[in-house]
C-alpha cells in the first residue's frame, strides 16, 4: 500500500476507491437490456423482479426507471412504452418529456435478444454484488485504522461479508415497492402447495404450533424455568423433531453439558431407554436394539453440537456462517441456546443485569440476521416463586434478569406440580407449557405429558383424555 494511503487509514481518515485506483465494475449495455426487453414483454417483468432492485443498476436513471417498472407491477398497472413514460415523466427521473421518450425509445429498440434477458439480469446482479464486496472491502480498511480490538475487527468483516453472499444489504435503504414485492411473494408460497416450508418451523408439540404458528423465522424465543424442570429436554425434543419431521438443520449451543451428555439425552429420548440405565450401561438385548434403530434415524439428521464454555454471540454467529457458506451443507434453520445466564459479552463488566441485556438484544439482532428461529433457555431463580402459593412462572419472574422480556418475540414457561409435590400427590406424568408473551399471537397454556424416565415430553391425546 502507498505510504499516502497507510497514513490515511492510521489516521482514521475516509478512503474512496478512487484513490486506490479501483473502478467499480459495471455493464450499461446489461442494464439497458433488461430495461428494453421489459418494455417489450411485460410477461418477464416478474422474473426480473425476483432477483433485481432499483439498487443493483449502478446508473441513476437506469435505478430510477426500474423502480417506475415495479410500481406499476406491483400496482398490476400495463407496463409498455406509453405507461412507463407516463411514470417517470410524473417521477421527474428526466429533465425533459423529449429526453424521456428518446431513452426509452433506446431501450426499446436496441435489446439484443429477449431470450437472454435471464443472461442480461444475471450481470446486473453479479457486477453488484462485486461493488458491494469492493465498498466493505473499503470499510473494513477504514474500520482497521479506527479500531483496535482485532475480535470487533473480525466480526463486522464477516458479518459484511455474509450479508453480500445472502443477498442482503444492511446499510441500504430499501424502497417499499420492493418490500411490497417481497411481502407478496411470501403470501403466495405460506398460500401455496408447499406452504408448510415458508410457515413457522412446527415444534412436532400440535397445540404449542397451533397457538404460536410454528417458530417464528428471526423470532427469540425465550424457554424459561426453574433448573430440573426440564428446559433442557424440552429444547433437545423439539430439536429431534424439527430435524427428523421437518429436516431442518438445528444447531445446538450448550455452555453446561458436553456434547456426549446431550446425545446421551437425544439417544434416550428417542430409542424409549431408561436414563438411568443409559448413564449406568445397564442396557439389555432389546434397548440395544432399539438403540441401533435410534442411531440409524439420528444420524441421517443433520443436528450440530457445541458444548464450548463461555462462547460469545459473534463466536455462535461465525460458526453458523461456516455451515450456511458450505455448498455441501443446507442452511442452519433453528438455534438453541442452553442456556442464557451463562454467556457472557466477553467484555469486563461488574453489572449482570446490564450484560444479560445486551445478550438478549444480540441473541434477537442474531435471529434477525440469520432469519432463524433462536431459543434461548434461562433459569428462573427461588426467588421469584417466593410467597405464592401458585409457583406457576408469570413474566415478572423475568423482570430482574435485564431486558430479557422485552427483547423475546415468545416467553415459554415450563412447569410440572410434581416438582414441588416430589411426586406424592401431583401427577407426575404431566407437564404444561405456559405461553406467557406472544408477539403475533395469543397466550396461554398448553398441557403435556412428561416422561421423565426417557426424559421426554409428549403430546397429550385430549380425545382418549
Amino acid at each position: 500500500m502507498p505510504a499516502n494511503n497507510r497514513s490515511a487509514v492510521s489516521g482514521g481518515l475516509n478512503l474512496s476507491l478512487e484513490s486506490l485506483g479501483v473502478n467499480l465494475p459495471y455493464s450499461m449495455e446489461a442494464e439497458q437490456a433488461v430495461l428494453g426487453a421489459a418494455i417489450l414483454d411485460a410477461d418477464i417483468i416478474p422474473k426480473m423482479v425476483e432477483t433485481l432492485r432499483p439498487e443493483m443498476f449502478y446508473a441513476r436513471q437506469n435505478g430510477e426507471i426500474f423502480s417506475e417498472i415495479v410500481r406499476l407491477f406491483t400496482g398490476s398497472a400495463p407496463v409498455d412504452f406509453v405507461t412507463l413514460l407516463a411514470a417517470v415523466q410524473d417521477a421527474a427521473v428526466f429533465e425533459t418529456e423529449d429526453a424521456a421518450k428518446v431513452y426509452l425509445t433506446q431501450l426499446a429498440e436496441t435489446v439484443p435478444s429477449l431470450s437472454h434477458t435471464d443472461t442480461y439480469v444475471k450481470i446486473i446482479a453479479e457486477k453488484y454484488r462485486v461493488r458491494q464486496l469492493m465498498n466493505a472491502a473499503k470499510t473494513i480498511l477504514e474500520q482497521t485504522g479506527e479500531e483496535t480490538d482485532a475480535d470487533l475487527l473480525l466480526e463486522s468483516a464477516e458479518q459484511k461479508i455474509y450479508e453480500i453472499r445472502s443477498g442482503r444489504d444492511s446499510t441500504a435503504l430499501t424502497p417499499i415497492s420492493s418490500v411490497i414485492i417481497d411481502t407478496y411473494a411470501h403470501l403466495q408460497e405460506i398460500s401455496g402447495p408447499n406452504k408448510d416450508k415458508y410457515l413457522g418451523i412446527p415444534t412436532g408439540f400440535n397445540y404449542l404450533d397451533t397457538m404460536l404458528t410454528g417458530l417464528g423465522r428471526s423470532d427469540l424465543i425465550i424457554l424459561a424455568a426453574r433448573p430440573g424442570m426440564g428446559k433442557t429436554s424440552f429444547a433437545l425434543n423439539i430439536a429431534t423433531n424439527v430435524a427428523k419431521k421437518q429436516n431442518v438443520p438445528v444447531a445446538v449451543f450448550s455452555l453446561e453439558m458436553t456434547k456426549d451428555q446431550l446425545v446421551s439425552r437425544i439417544l434416550s429420548s428417542e430409542a424409549a431407554i431408561d436414563s438411568q440405565a443409559f448413564r449406568t450401561g445397564g442396557l439389555s438385548t432389546a434397548d440395544w436394539e432399539d438403540l441401533a434403530r435410534a442411531s440409524e434415524v439420528l444420524a441421517k439428521t443433520h443436528i450440530y453440537l457445541d458444548d464450548t464454555s463461555n462462547i460469545t454471540i459473534p463466536e455462535m454467529k461465525a460458526k453458523i456462517r461456516r455451515i450456511n457458506q458450505d455448498p455441501a451443507r443446507p442452511d442452519i434453520g433453528l438455534l438453541i441456546i442452553d442456556y442464557l445466564q451463562l454467556m457472557s459479552t466477553g467484555k469486563r463488566t461488574e453489572n449482570r443485569v446490564q450484560e444479560i441485556s445486551e445478550i438478549t438484544r444480540n441473541l434477537k439482532i442474531m435471529a434477525k440476521e440469520l432469519n432463524v428461529p433462536v431459543i434461548a433457555l434461562s433459569q428462573l431463580s427461588l426467588s421469584a416463586e417466593k410467597n405464592r402459593t401458585d409457583h406457576r412462572p408469570v413474566l415478572s419472574d423475568l423482570r430482574d434478569s435485564g431486558s430479557i422480556e422485552q427483547d423475546a418475540d415468545v416467553v415459554l414457561f415450563l412447569y410440572r406440580d410434581a416438582y414441588y409435590d416430589n411426586g406424592e400427590e401431583a401427577d407426575a406424568t404431566t407437564a404444561e407449557c405456559i405461553v406467557a408473551k406472544n408477539r403475533h399471537g395469543e397466550v396461554g397454556k398448553v398441557d403435556l405429558g412428561w416422561d421423565g424416565a426417557h426424559t421426554r415430553f409428549t403430546n397429550v391425546d385430549y380425545a382418549h383424555g
